[in-house]
């Protein structure tokens, strides 16, 4: 069953095209709503930028998709150690392909976040 998550239309050019209108920069879509999210490079990336995804819990959240930005890569251990202990699952891949996925997922009606970096 398909949930009220906007569809991602576009990325690129430093934000995204939700459901029609452009976001400028990251965005953090949770419980169906997107947000401006101030993560601009993966490097920076801290488990202090999932607050909202924990504060959420693991009954509103099954697992968070993270796109790294323009290319894939491992996530900060404390990152993956706090979503482990929060009971939180964790997907990442490059924002291209999680833009792809998170439109698959959220037709499936999973209950995801998704925290894309600006491509």
């Amino acid at each position: 069953m398909a949930r009220n998550a906007p569809t991602i239309d576009a990325y690129g050019e430093g934000g995204f095209r939700l459901a029609g209108a452009r976001h400028e920069g990251s965005v953090l879509i949770l419980n169906d709503e997107p947000r401006a999210w101030p993560v601009r490079e993966f490097a920076r990336l801290t488990l202090a930028d999932l607050e909202p995804i924990l504060d959420a819990g693991a009954t509103d959240v099954e697992f968070v998709l993270l796109g790294t930005g323009p290319r894939n890569a491992l996530p900060p251990r404390d990152v993956r150690d706090g979503l482990r202990a929060a009971g939180i699952g964790l997907e990442f891949m490059d924002t291209p392909a999680a833009a792809r996925l998170y439109n698959l997922l959220t037709s499936e009606g999973r209950r995801l976040a998704a925290a894309l970096i600006a491509v």
